[in-house]
């Protein structure tokens, strides 16, 4: 058989695809794939935000590992070896469209290009009336990618759709059809009309994304490829709503995944096993035949792929390790928040190494660790009127460690942590989480975790400032004008 082509699909913050049951959205061409395929129900990304997650699945390393690609808006790190290059090297065709990896810098690390591969984003296209959707067009970037193939030649394909990332034009769900009715509020959100109307945005940009692919997977069968195509769908961080995007429960580590390959898996099944996105890079390269580098973290899928056995294929994939340093600035120093996770069948332990800071930044700066939504205006109306409890879920401070039941409290509503029945547990899987952690040299672990907040945030700071706390100076100098005209 020839070499397998490889198509990623990625999604940009997007927790809900339709074969998991969600109704809001009409994903018609996913569903298909994942119904053609194998879906997995606990796949893990290694930190909640754009830049690190892309970053990670890139080089097959936890997120501590990537110096300053363990931080959001970065200089992506020299040196590092990436799963598009190898390929490359191995005569892969290799390129993207959409976000690739991002967003940061690479041109000043040394990169000729974005580590995601070529850029294919010359073709643009009119986006529906009254949307925030981008204008490139997806499906017609392929086009041209295939067109630049040799005759035989095996590809790799980074299909990195902008949507559903914020912001988008409110009420564009209702207008393109989305029933407020359909939405499943999670616990933690208030359920009201604001609410509501917000998901049905989202779920809308959702469709686009399944939209754009079905006409990449259109092109794929036209060219005869389908059939030998490892097809990946997923996202890279869940839905840009409070306590979702950025923060450190089961709603944004927890991603939809589903792999299809007609040739070389069984279809129709349901994987249980817990995997990582450090595991995509080692995949692709074994697929491809290539050597795997020391260096990467992730384990290889093939075992899963090549099975043709359902729930649990391999008992030994039963952890997932999750962690995050500096997000989006807005706290005195634009510190980060640093957080580590472990997830196991049945438990997500989380230590909050700086508890007594804001998780999604400080109040002065408008929280800039949450995006900006009608969600967000609601809970801080509502915290402004004395309703804090949704405020104090997303906004407010959290306690050093944090241990969740997933399998009776997905959403993460009560911490078990300081629980007489659950000491052992959380003292087993802090051990575990701190072996992981000491083993794969985090610095964090070993005292040296200011470290990351050193490396430079590229995310347009104004000149004049340090590059580490121009958005608490922005805030402090704004204040400083509205009392001189006082």
């Amino acid at each position: 058989m020839n070499r397998p082509n490889i198509l990623f699909a990625l999604a940009d913050d997007a927790s809900h695809f339709g074969f998991y049951g969600h109704e809001l959205v009409d994903t018609p061409c996913i569903d298909q794939l994942a119904q053609e395929g194998v879906i997995f129900h606990n796949a893990f990304t290694t930190n909640p935000k754009c830049a690190p997650s892309r970053a990670s699945i890139l080089t097959g390393c936890h997120t501590w590992q990537l110096e300053s690609a363990c931080t959001h808006f970065c200089r992506f790190p020299a040196g590092r070896r990436l799963y598009p290059d190898l390929l490359e090297a191995a005569g892969y065709l290799v390129g993207f469209t959409g976000k690739g990896w991002g967003p940061g810098d690479y041109i000043k690390t040394g990169y000729k290009r974005n580590p995601a591969g070529t850029e294919y984003n010359e073709k643009k296209l009119e986006p529906p009336d009254g949307t925030c959707i981008s204008d490139t067009d997806y499906a017609a970037n392929f086009a041209s990618f295939l067109a630049d193939r040799k005759t035989g030649q095996p590809f790799c394909f980074w299909y990195g759709c902008r949507e559903p990332h914020r912001s988008y034009i409110e009420g564009e769900g209702i207008r393109y059809g989305k029933d407020p009715n359909r939405v499943r509020v999670p616990m933690y959100l208030p359920d009201c009309d604001v609410v509501r109307r917000d998901f049905c945005d989202y779920a809308y940009e959702i469709d686009w994304f399944d939209r754009q692919l079905e006409k990449i997977i259109c092109q794929l069968k036209e060219e005869g490829e389908y059939e030998n195509t490892i097809i990946v769908v997923t996202s890279d961080n869940g839905c840009p709503f409070p306590r979702v995007k950025g923060q450190m429960y089961e709603s944004d580590l927890r991603l939809p995944l589903s792999i299809t390959w007609a040739s070389g898996t069984k279809g129709g099944r349901h994987i249980d096993d817990i995997v990582s996105f450090i595991d995509f890079a080692p995949t692709f390269l074994e697929a491809a035949g290539v050597r795997i580098p020391e260096s990467f973290r992730g384990k290889s899928l093939m075992d899963i792929l090549k099975s043709e056995k359902e729930g649990v294929v391999n008992i030994e994939r039963n952890r997932a390790f999750m962690g995050r340093e500096r997000h989006d600035m807005g706290r005195y120093q634009d510190k980060g928040y640093p957080v580590r996770c472990i997830r196991t069948p049945r438990y997500l332990y989380v230590h909050n190494y700086h508890p007594w800071l804001c998780p999604a930044g400080n109040p002065e700066t408008g929280y800039p660790n949450c995006d900006a939504s009608p969600t967000k205006r609601e809970i801080l109306y509502r915290h402004a009127e004395n309703d804090n409890i949704y405020y104090n879920l997303s906004f407010g401070l959290r306690p050093e460690e944090q241990l969740f039941d997933i399998t009776v409290d997905s959403e993460c509503m009560e911490n078990l942590a300081e629980e007489a029945g659950y000491q052992i547990i959380k003292e087993q899987l802090k051990a575990e989480l701190e072996e992981e952690l000491i083993k794969t040299g985090d610095p964090r672990i070993k005292g040296e975790g200011a470290v990351f907040d050193t490396y430079e945030y590229v995310g347009n700071p104004p000149h004049e400032w340090s590059r580490l706390d121009q958005h608490y100076r922005e805030w402090l100098e704004s204040e400083r004008k509205k009392r001189a005209l006082n």
